[in-house]
């Protein structure tokens, strides 16, 4: 082991390693891109037309533009063999969740199938997917040693270190946002951050693999509970007829002792819907139900149904059902100014009012479709949306919605707007007919 090791920490040090990347998606490409900037990158992928765009130097992904993509560095293939040059591999793969809300690890498992048949002796394998504690070793590693013949620690390195990236964030990227790496060994975490501490300026070792995959559920089941609390704090403010949004501001002047989380029409993206489920699942397997957790869930999950019902209970004020009214759903992304729609609380929404006879159109400015079991449902003009609406629904709080909204908006004040994000209720108010907020 340490005569492959030496190797390893000498090419990463002479700039000679090379990296591959299984996995060319949000998490996967931009890690790509940043790696290219030092070392050759392979990256591999089964999507056909993804591979097709990078070797024309096109970006799908929107924090990716066009001219990052160094095709003298980057290699795109969707060949599994061409990852046996590779010096690390890196998976980036989604771990969804099943309709039952149990871990997907389907991807991982595949992957691990495919590089295991071409894995050779010295090479170092990281696993960057959002999963429970303890898949590295359990799932990850067995399934390597089955397909490639060879021994974790003798023959191949193991370790894992959790991804980070936040779409559409322009002040925290890879090369900024702290890195946590743990290896199966402790020289496995030495050499991983080694490889890291390359394109990002601060790495954090902790003990072991089971630790680092631990950090990441810790991360996103935080902010998970803490949004949950402040969505049923809005529901109960809301009967009492309290602004939350009002009392939320006013809280966040402590400067200690609190951080501000606001309601929403539920939760979306790869990481906050998914999570805490992982974690539940695994902790079941220990003999724990994770009743704080689950809780949590049930209200994200329900929050959705509740936007519907405020739309419901607005439409009854000025005399209308909701069945076979005119809905506009304005916003798909699960968070503003990106195209991201994994998980979007917009889906939810859209499928609920769809189940309720209502006719569904809408609107984003970065996402053009959104996909739901109600259909595919694409974007339109939003003057012409809101025109032909009987009703809005605001659920993405893009900063163009901010600008653009409140005159559109005032325009057509025979309108009931749901605001769950309050983009503009506080500016129409007194200006249209209904305006509701979360």
């Amino acid at each position: 082991m340490e005569n492959w090791l030496k190797k390893l920490e000498r090419k990463i040090l002479d700039n000679t390693t090379i990296v591959g990347i299984v996995g060319l998606g949000y998490v996967g490409l931009p890690l790509a891109i940043e790696f290219s900037k030092k070392f050759k990158v392979i990256g591999y992928d089964i999507a056909e037309s993804k591979i097709e765009m990078l070797k024309k130097g096109v970006s799908y992904i929107d924090d990716i533009k066009n001219e990052d993509i160094n095709l003298s560095n980057l290699k795109p293939t969707n060949n599994i063999n061409d990852l046996k040059a590779c010096d690390f591999i890196i998976i980036a793969v989604p771990t969804p969740l099943r309709e039952d809300k149990t871990p997907d690890l389907s991807f991982i498992k595949s992957s691990a199938m495919s590089i295991g048949k071409i894995l050779n002796k010295g090479q170092f394998i990281i696993l960057e997917s959002t999963t429970y504690p303890g898949t590295t070793e359990e799932i990850l590693v067995p399934i390597l040693e089955e397909y490639s013949g060879l021994t974790a620690i003798k023959d191949f390195g193991v370790a894992y270190s959790p991804e980070r990236v936040d779409p559409g964030n322009k002040k925290y990227t890879i090369s900024n946002t702290p890195k946590v790496v743990g290896g199966l060994t402790p020289e496995f975490t030495e050499i991983a951050a080694l490889l890291y501490s390359s394109i990002i300026t601060q790495v954090i070792k902790v003990r072991d693999c089971k630790t680092a995959e631990a950090v990441k559920m810790l991360e996103n089941i935080f902010r998970h509970v803490n949004i949950a609390l402040v969505n049923e704090l809005a529901l109960i403010f809301e009967k009492m007829g309290i602004d939350v949004w009002e009392v939320i501001d006013a809280a966040k002047t402590k400067p200690y002792g609190f951080m501000a989380f606001y309601p929403g029409p539920g939760v979306g993206g790869h990481c906050i819907p998914l999570d805490p489920f992982y974690l539940s699942y695994k902790a079941k397997q220990y003999g724990f139900i994770p009743r704080f957790i689950e809780t949590a869930g049930q209200i994200n999950d329900y929050m959705p149904i509740h936007t519907v019902n405020l739309l419901e209970e607005g439409l009854r004020k000025i005399n209308m059902k909701l069945w076979g009214s005119k809905i506009a759903v304005l916003g798909l992304a699960y968070k503003k100014n990106i195209s991201d729609t994994r998980e979007s609380p917009a889906i939810r929404i859209i499928e609920e009012l769809v189940e309720r006879g209502a006719k569904v159109r809408v609107h984003d400015p970065y996402s053009k479709t959104i996909k739901t079991k109600a259909g595919l449902f694409s974007s339109e003009d939003i003057n012409e949306v809101i025109k032909w609406a009987d009703a809005v629904v605001i659920v993405t709080d893009h900063d163009m919605f901010k600008e653009t909204l409140p005159k559109l908006l005032t325009e057509n004040p025979r309108k009931v707007i749901i605001d769950t994000r309050n983009v503009v209720c506080e500016k129409i108010k007194k200006k249209v007919r209904i305006c509701m907020k979360i």
